[in-house]
């Protein structure tokens, strides 16, 4: 199984509105797409953020895949460049532009 994790930061303010969004966008397209086997989302407080934007929240969508074949069907012939959606920019995300895959070597969960 293979782990694709995307992150943004996003203004406290526009939390909310953007998780809404990100559900009806990457989360829908993901688990629409055969071959993914579920995701997650994480969230977590920057108070130093690097882009200047401290105090901003730091989310990560997390989706689960069992091919490549399957990661490549949701992202494209690149799947190390971000999938991003029309309306992002209404959040005052600041996106990362490329994506990060693991392979999941065990995963368990009670």
């Amino acid at each position: 199984m293979i782990a694709r994790e995307w992150r943004c930061l996003c203004p406290r303010r526009h939390r909310e509105g953007f998780l809404k969004h990100l559900e009806r966008t990457g989360v829908r397209e993901a688990l629409a797409t055969p071959g993914c086997r579920g995701y997650q989302i994480l969230e977590r407080y920057c108070t130093a953020c690097p882009t200047g934007l401290s105090g901003s929240i730091e989310l990560g969508l997390v989706t689960y895949w069992e091919s490549w074949e399957a990661v490549r069907a949701f992202a494209g012939p690149d799947p190390e460049h971000a999938v991003l959606y029309p309306g992002d920019e209404r959040f005052e995300i600041v996106p990362d532009r490329h994506v990060r895959h693991d392979e999941v070597l065990e995963l368990e969960m009670k």
